[in-house]
């Protein structure tokens, strides 16, 4: 009876290792790793003639965009945007920097001090639900809950190179922003900003779902420099250092975001002569 149950016990432990993990697909592709960001254009200042500075918002919900916010659980290599992101904060990888008093990189957040931030505490008066039916005060926490980031502003400069008679866009910031409720109003909070350039090489080895062909891979720094978003503009450059919102509301201040994105097609027109 023991020799029967020691040669049990031992193809039972025998069963339990692999040596060939199976092959989940037609063909292994891990080029991902080693890919290097797309290389931009050198551009000297003597050949900029013309430029301007926006502020963009990607909103996650949109069906286009939805390749930031899924998935929500990673998997088969793919993270979301905010995964990607967090995990090279954690890792010191790239760095980001404070959003309280302006959106330049000036002072640098750790990583401790970024989830710190979004412990939310709220204090409510509740009644019991039974007799004597009693009031009573209570803390509620809430952790930091990184699928509550589904929109993403972009910092970019648009500058006309005229060696190459071409206007030309260079993305500088990323910054992801959160939806909060509080007291059963929504309202968002942008979270750090992180320097676009730094963050290259962390989001060229971060794989996309792409929606029309598996066998093509994408990495969120292809979809960053190739434009695959859609995007509305809440900020140009001006004196008096303000948003679209402050000066406009519902449809006029969709129209107005129409106009600046206009005047960018029509300046590149005007310039040439038919």
């Amino acid at each position: 009876m023991s020799l029967f149950i020691l040669a049990g016990t031992a193809g039972t432990l025998n069963a339990q290792i692999i040596d060939n993990m199976p092959q989940d697909v037609v063909h292994y592709d891990n080029d991902l790793m080693d890919v290097q960001p797309i290389p931009l254009p050198s551009v000297r200042k003597a050949d900029i003639m013309w430029s301007k500075r926006l502020w963009r918002e990607i909103d996650l919900r949109q069906k286009m965009n939805q390749p930031f916010y899924y998935p929500i659980e990673p998997h088969n290599n793919w993270r979301n945007f905010i995964t990607v992101v967090m995990d090279a904060l954690r890792e010191g990888s790239i760095t980001a920097y404070d959003i309280s008093t302006t959106d330049e990189f000036l002072v640098p957040l750790t990583f401790q001090e970024i989830v710190s931030r979004q412990i939310d505490t709220v204090h409510l008066t509740l009644t019991r639900p039974f007799p004597p039916y009693d009031q009573y005060d209570t803390v509620i926490y809430s952790d930091f809950d990184p699928n509550r980031v589904n929109r993403i502003r972009i910092k970019e400069d648009w500058y006309f190179d005229k060696k190459r008679s071409q206007m030309m866009v260079r993305i500088l910031g990323i910054c992801p922003v959160m939806i909060k409720v509080r007291n059963e109003e929504e309202f968002t909070e942008p979270l750090f900003w992180i320097y676009y350039p730094e963050a290259r090489p962390v989001l060229a080895q971060a794989e996309v779902f792409n929606r029309f062909n598996d066998a093509a891979r994408r990495s969120y720094d292809e979809i960053f420099m190739k434009r695959f978003f859609t995007s509305y503009i809440y900020k140009e450059q001006n004196v008096y250092d303000r948003r679209i919102s402050e000066y406009a509301q519902g449809l006029d201040a969709l129209l107005e975001a129409e106009r600046i994105k206009l005047e960018l097609l029509d300046f590149e027109q005007s310039l040439w002569e038919y």
